[in-house]
């Protein structure tokens, strides 16, 4: 009993690690980069964000993307009320890297809870059509929590898909030998800089795009 028990965690521990990159985090790294968009203007952003070719694609896509982010935000709450950092075996640097990992994944459920009401949820189903450029970047503008949260939200985005691809390489034994894994370090860390800056990048362009 105790190994299949065991053979079920560590089948759930793969199956949690590999939904974080496929395809979450691919998509995730897309998406942000449609955002970009936003530094040619409405038509541009509303075009690469909020339309699809064929209504069949919009349903695809929330399942492509929302079943998966069901599974890993339940395997990572479980992950986060059975798991402890270990400060007698591990490093500073490593806990530290542990505890932000673990405070990040919370407060980024809560930004995508938000993120998905206030920018898919309540306009297509609530108000009947898709978010409007002029909306989010009225409200990047002008409110002021909502700046704040999504500049926090990209940055713990960025730290969490950058830190879970460092544990998936390591995890699955794409990379294994130590001189490997301080080069691993180095390209983990140009990914979290590239990525909060699109994210960032974003923001300041829907920010900019802003009218009174």
């Amino acid at each position: 009993m105790g190994i299949k028990l065991g053979g079920a965690s560590f089948l759930r521990a793969r199956i949690g690690s590999l939904l974080a990159i496929l395809p979450l985090g691919i998509w995730s790294v897309v998406h942000i980069w449609n955002n970009l968009a936003a530094f040619y203007g409405a038509e541009a952003w509303e075009k690469s964000v909020t339309s699809y070719p064929h209504p069949a694609a919009q349903f695809i896509t929330a399942i492509v993307v929302l079943l998966p982010l069901l599974i890993h935000s339940v395997w990572g709450i479980g992950r986060l009320l059975s798991a402890r950092p270990n400060n007698v075996r591990y490093g500073f640097y490593t806990n530290l890297k542990y505890a932000l990992q673990r405070i990040s994944a919370i407060g980024l459920l809560l930004f995508i809870i938000a993120h998905l009401w206030l920018a898919w949820i309540h306009p297509r189903f609530v108000e009947g059509h898709a978010e409007a450029f002029a909306d989010i970047s009225h409200e990047m503008r002008f409110h002021t929590p909502t700046l704040v949260v999504y500049v926090l939200g990209i940055l713990g985005l960025a730290y969490h898909l950058a830190n879970g691809l460092h544990t998936f390489c390591m995890g699955w034994g794409i990379v294994e030998s130590r001189r490997a894994l301080k080069k691993l370090e180095w390209v983990i860390l140009g990914f979290f800089v590239v990525l909060l800056a699109m994210g960032w990048g974003a923001i300041y362009a829907l920010y900019s795009g802003a009218t009174p």
